[in-house]
C-alpha cells in the first residue's frame, strides 16, 4: 500500500475510482427484485429529482429511451453486479421499468433449437 509518509495513509487523487460498495451502499445484491439479465430492456419513468444519488441520476438520464443493462454497464463503467442493484432501487420506487426481451420461463438450459442451428451454420463457414 503506498503510504505519503504519514502512518501508511494513502492519498487520493482526482478521477481515483470510487469503490464499488460506496456506490451501491454496501450491498451486494438486488434482494427480492425483479430479475436482471445482460439483455432486459430499461426505460426510465422518471426525470431525476433533487438529492438523488449520483449514479441512480445518469441511469435515468441515460434511460430516456429504452437501453439495455448490458449497455448502461458499459456506460456507466460498471460491472453487471453493481448496476442490477442500482436498479433494484430504481424499480422499487417505480422510477425505471424494466422490459423483458424474451419470455421469463426461457432459461439458458432451453436455448432456441432455430437459433443454434443458425450459430452452428454460422461457424461452419468461418
Amino acid at each position: 500500500m503506498s503510504g505519503d509518509g504519514r502512518g501508511g495513509e494513502r492519498d487520493w487523487e482526482e478521477g481515483t475510482p470510487v469503490p464499488l460498495y460506496i456506490v451501491t451502499g454496501g450491498r451486494t445484491d438486488a434482494g427480492e427484485a425483479q430479475v436482471l439479465d445482460l439483455v432486459t430492456l430499461i426505460v426510465a419513468r422518471s426525470e431525476p429529482q433533487p438529492g438523488m444519488r449520483p449514479e441512480h441520476v445518469s441511469i435515468l438520464r441515460l434511460c430516456a429511451g429504452p437501453l439495455s443493462v448490458a449497455e448502461l454497464s458499459a456506460y456507466l463503467d460498471l460491472p453487471f453486479s453493481a448496476v442490477q442493484v442500482l436498479l433494484a432501487d430504481l424499480i422499487a420506487d417505480s422510477l425505471v421499468e424494466a422490459r423483458q426481451t424474451r419470455a421469463a420461463h426461457t432459461a439458458a438450459a432451453d436455448p432456441d433449437v432455430e437459433i443454434l442451428k443458425a450459430l452452428i451454420d454460422g461457424l461452419q463457414r468461418l
